[in-house]
């Protein structure tokens, strides 16, 4: 199944101009990546991927939010935002910037 389209039109919106942004397709969805590092992703389900700082992300789990699981297995540092928690663009862009934020945090990858 092909990732949600307009979540990542969505996305693309928000990033325009941006340094160092690109996209690339990945596990079923497009990831948005900063310098190398994958940001955010939109899946296939509507829902948004997320990268955090694994000091704050426990701290951003909620109804809509959960740590993310790939095979069963946890992904330290990443979170799985519903789309109900993405509906308006403030909502959607709050999780962007987290994303966007840890990532700048990281050494650009060659």
């Amino acid at each position: 199944m092909a990732y949600d389209e307009v979540l990542a039109q969505r996305i693309h919106d928000l990033l325009d101009g941006e340094a160092g942004v690109t996209s690339k397709k990945m596990f079923g969805g497009l990831g948005f990546m900063l310098d190398g590092h994958m940001a955010v992703a939109a899946s296939s389900d509507g829902s948004l991927m997320v990268r955090a700082d694994p000091d704050d992300a426990a701290s951003w789990v909620s109804e809509h939010v959960r740590p993310m699981e790939m095979r069963g297995r946890p992904m330290h540092g990443w979170l799985l935002v519903d789309t109900e928690a993405l509906g308006t663009d403030e909502q959607l862009q709050l999780w962007v910037d987290r994303g966007t934020g840890y990532v700048r945090t990281l050494p650009a990858k060659p």
